[in-house]
């Protein structure tokens, strides 16, 4: 496999509203922003644009993707819950997928759901409320169903 070629910074950046820039202006073509989406890689020191022969470095804050929509099929232990992202992927949370919440680093948690090789989307507010809702009492404590899957809130420490 041949080494890729790193780059140095370019002024690409996410912002924690899901938004792209690139020096310091959005990127308003959603297709370019697809396209770029389906190159983002999430490695142990940050997240890069990787091509087959170079290697950009992104800023990101927070996640890369927004949840923007939920549906719901079934009910209990049984349901599917299937989220859309702002990018078009479309994933249903259950193994491989998990929902999790990230801290934040001016306190509280953060909601996202695992959508490919590392790379989560956070989940937009009105999302969350909608998951929310959903929210059953267990053993475990109070959480969410998915895919056979039960994922528990964090409780406040």
């Amino acid at each position: 496999m041949p080494k890729l070629n790193v780059c140095g910074d370019i002024g690409l950046k996410i912002t924690r509203d899901g938004t792209w820039f690139y020096e310091g202006s959005p990127i308003g073509r959603k297709p370019l922003v697809k396209l770029f989406s389906t190159v983002l890689r999430r490695e142990e020191d940050g997240f890069y644009l990787v091509t087959p022969v170079e290697k950009v470095p992104i800023e990101v804050e927070g996640e890369p993707f927004i949840a923007v929509a939920m549906s719901r099929d079934g009910e209990g232990a049984d349901q599917r819950l299937t989220f859309t992202t702002n990018v078009d992927d479309v994933v249903t949370a259950g193994p491989g997928h998990a929902i999790g919440f990230r801290r934040e680093p001016e306190g509280g948690r953060a909601p996202y759901v695992e959508v490919r090789d590392g790379l989560r989307a956070q989940l937009s507010r009105a999302v969350y409320y909608e998951l929310a809702d959903m929210t059953v009492e267990t053993e475990q404590g109070p959480g969410v169903w998915s895919s056979g899957v039960f994922f528990p809130f964090p409780m406040d420490e």
